[in-house]
């Protein structure tokens, strides 16, 4: 383990975290079989990035704000940096990430962002908390990035795997268009056969998958009947599902917001997604992650 990764865990689980972007780099079953990606360098060496202050890419990587134009990598600048530890415990740590002069050329805002991490039993507990400290009503977008192994380490090849959503989603999805990480303005027909995705790694080979009229808040993600991943995310609408076709992972992705549409040229507040926090206000986005033993 790295020598500045924070573990934790509990009867049923450990994780280690990476204070830089408060990164989830592993998670482990009691017998040490790891849940997550296996960060393969020929795929994609990310684990579970945060993407803060906005999801997805901005055209030609710049957004516009009242008439100026700012700089903003795709998914924004968490994920590049370095969160403080505030507290911890043998199952819990909290990180946090204020706004400094480096990150006000970027986005003139003065927000918080605390990422808390708890091991409950089998569940592993996320909750991100965007706090508006400035003057100035804030424009961001939130979302989780976890990579789950692909196939989890309990038997069954890779597709044999399936999403179970909690509820149908016969409703059009929408994918990555003809401009670099831009979404298409055409859906399409949703993969989903009632409740249940068969993932293949073909279905990637376009980029994300991604459901902007999603009735679900929760989907397990494994073999079905055999030991298998529950996650819950309550407080976020959307969902990417991506991975480079052929890697040992499947990225399970609860948004609040997304990227730009392809040709968008508007203001950052006519961003489909865009969620204003006026000042003093915080607003919080939970994910769980459990590990179901049948």
């Amino acid at each position: 383990m790295s020598d500045t990764r924070i573990a934790i865990a509990s009867s049923a689980l450990s994780a280690q975290i990476e204070p830089l972007g408060a990164e989830l780099w592993s998670l482990r079953d009691t017998q040490g079989r790891e849940l997550m990606t296996d960060a393969d360098p020929r795929w994609w060496t990310g684990h579970a990035p945060l993407l803060f202050p906005f999801v997805g890419r901005s055209r030609g990587d710049v957004y516009r704000l009242d008439g100026r134009d700012y700089p903003m990598p795709q998914h924004g600048f968490a994920r590049h940096s370095d969160f403080a530890l505030v507290e911890r415990s043998d199952n819990a740590a909290l990180f946090r990430l204020e706004a400094d002069n480096e990150t006000r050329t970027a986005y003139p805002f003065d927000f918080r962002l605390d990422m808390g991490f708890v091991l409950e039993d089998a569940t592993l507990h996320m909750t991100a908390t965007v706090t508006n400290r400035g003057e100035a009503d804030m424009p961001f977008s939130f979302g989780y990035h976890p990579a789950f192994a692909w196939p989890l380490p309990y038997g069954g090849a890779a597709e044999d795997h399936r999403v179970l959503f909690d509820q149908p989603e016969p409703a059009p999805i929408r994918k990555v268009g003809d401009e670099p990480g831009l979404i298409a303005r055409e859906t399409a027909p949703s993969p989903v056969e009632g409740d249940t995705l068969a993932p293949t790694h073909a279905m990637f080979e376009g980029d994300a998958l991604i459901w902007d009229d999603l009735a679900s808040r929760s989907l397990n993600w494994g073999v079905p009947g055999q030991p298998h991943l529950r996650i819950d995310f309550p407080d976020t609408p959307w969902l990417g599902l991506w991975q480079k076709p052929g890697a040992h992972y499947l990225c399970v992705e609860p948004w609040a917001g997304m990227a730009d549409l392809v040709g968008f040229t508007g203001d950052v507040w006519d961003k489909q997604g865009i969620l204003a926090l006026l000042p003093g206000d915080s607003r919080s986005f939970r994910m769980d992650v459990t590990l179901v033993e049948p």
